[in-house]
Parts: structure tokens; C-alpha cells; sequence
């Protein structure tokens, strides 16, 4: 029913130079993996393996990672460092890859809308990989795609943002249907404190449905003069239903570096300081 994620990894990470002058902020390591692979393992658990990625210049290192790399695994062939390899070899071997470039950095919503060619006409997720997610149980996105299959329309992830962060995200209001899930009926582009219509800021975890390209495609520039997925899905909200949920979970904003030193700190004792 839903087997396609979008991943836009266009942008340049400039909070992180001179790491990301000329690699991709992506590829930064949490520990001793790439967030964009944490993100792709995250899409494949929750049974979305057609990846797409929404490209640009200097991105080349992504589809590198995604790809096999003959000489290296000769080398380490019969070592023990063939098996920490492993994890990604079985990523690669369970995922279809594709890839197109977004020529101008035009805002979230112009990227989802450069990823049309990668999805057609099928409901989809889109990750963004600085938003590293660690839940216990299910994964965030694996949370979203069983309440999709309940609800069948958009649906985006939400957590409780302080105030004075608010500005950074977008920002919804709705009507509880159920513990942690609301109905929207207003989303602003990172707001002032006094115009945040609630607490809940968006984080990069969406479910769309195929008629939001034609809704961006209708969507005048928005925020700092980009067009905003935000103000896209407040006109699909209005004309249908959109919901936003309070996902079971951590997430890390790796886009910043306190975010970036926390996630690492978390998953090094989480997952690499007694071997597993």
C-alpha cells in the first residue's frame, strides 16, 4: 500500500562548516554510520524499500554509500571488519535506489515537488535525515505508516517544542481524535511565540498523499520566499484531512550541533559501548 520514501538531501548543512564544505551533512557519522543510513534503515523497517533521494551538487558521496565498493570489501574480505559492513550490504541488497537533483534550493516543499518524477502517483514518506529518531518497539516512521493504513491521508510527526524554539519549526493546531493523534485545522511557518498556534512543531517525518504535488504546484512561495510543504498541507487539511502525531520516541536535531553531540552520546550507549 505504501512502499516509496522520499529523502531530500539537497540542502548544504552550513551550521556544520567547514565538515560539510565539500561532504554532504548526511554523511556525517553518528558513532560509526551515516545519518542518512540510519534514516534509509528506518524506511526499510517499515516496510518502505523504494528509496528516492532528492539530490544536488557535491552529493555524490550519498549514492557512493548506497552502492557496492568492490576494492574495500576485498580488502577486508576474511577480516573482521567484513562484518561491520554487513549491516549496510543487507541495506543495499533490500532496497531499490533512485536519484534526481533539485537545481535550486527552493524551500522542503519545492524538493517533495522535484521528487515527483521518483514517486508517481502513490501515497509516500518523506524522511529528512538530520532528524534522527530512536524509538524503543517500532520506529517513527513504522508508527506512521500503521496509523496510515487506519486513516489513508497525510500525516506528519509532531513533538512538544519550547518557546523559545518555536520560531525554528512549523507549527500545527487540531481536534483530538485519540491519544496523540489530532485532526489539523491550522499549520504556520515557523511563527513568533505570540503567533504559535500550539506547542506542536513538526519534525521531519511525513506520510503524504500523491495529491499534494498537485496542491504545491498551486502553492504560492511562502516563508523567506520558498515554497513551504507547510502551507501546502494546511490547503490539503482544509480540503480534506491531515493529522498530526505525537510519535512514541527520541529525536535528535542533527542539523545543529548540541543535537548532533547528543545523538552520538545516546547511541554510542545505546547501541556500540557494550557491543551490540
Amino acid at each position: 500500500m505504501i512502499h516509496k520514501c522520499l529523502f531530500p538531501v539537497a540542502g548544504y548543512g552550513t551550521r556544520f562548516l567547514p565538515a560539510t564544505k565539500s561532504s554532504p551533512k548526511e554523511m556525517l557519522p553518528v558513532v560509526n554510520k551515516p545519518l542518512i543510513e540510519y534514516a534509509a534503515q528506518e524506511a526499510v523497517d517499515a516496510g518502505l524499500t523504494r528509496l528516492g533521494f532528492v539530490t544536488g551538487r557535491g552529493k555524490r558521496a550519498i549514492e557512493d554509500h548506497f552502492d557496492m565498493n568492490y576494492e574495500l570489501e576485498d580488502q577486508i574480505r576474511g577480516t573482521g571488519k567484513e562484518d561491520l559492513i554487513q549491516p549496510t550490504r543487507d541495506l543495499i541488497e533490500a532496497c531499490e535506489f533512485s536519484y534526481t537533483r533539485q537545481k535550486e534550493m527552493k524551500g522542503l516543499g519545492h524538493a517533495i515537488l522535484t521528487g515527483e518524477t521518483l514517486i508517481g502517483d502513490e501515497p509516500f514518506a518523506v524522511v529528512l535525515a538530520d532528524d534522527l529518531c530512536i524509538a524503543d518497539g517500532d520506529g517513527v516512521l513504522m508508527q506512521m505508516v500503521k496509523l496510515f493504513r487506519q486513516f489513508r491521508c497525510s500525516i506528519v510527526a509532531v513533538e512538544e517544542v519550547p518557546d523559545d524554539h518555536i520560531h525554528q519549526y512549523g507549527v500545527v493546531a487540531g481536534e483530538p481524535l485519540k491519544d496523540g493523534v489530532y485532526r489539523i485545522t491550522d499549520m504556520i511557518e515557523k511563527p513568533s511565540k505570540e503567533e504559535a498556534p500550539s506547542n506542536l512543531g513538526i519534525i521531519g517525518r511525513y506520510i503524504l498523499t500523491p495529491d499534494i504535488f498537485d496542491v504545491l504546484r498551486e502553492t504560492e512561495p511562502g516563508k523567506n520566499g520558498e515554497l513551504q510543504i507547510t502551507d501546502a498541507l494546511k490547503k490539503q487539511a482544509q480540503e480534506g484531512c491531515v493529522l498530526a502525531y505525537r510519535f512514541k520516541g527520541r529525536r535528535f536535531d542533527c542539523g545543529s550541533i548540541d543535537g548532533f553531540v547528543d545523538a552520538t552520546n545516546h547511541c554510542y550507549e545505546k547501541f556500540y559501548k557494550n557491543g551490540l
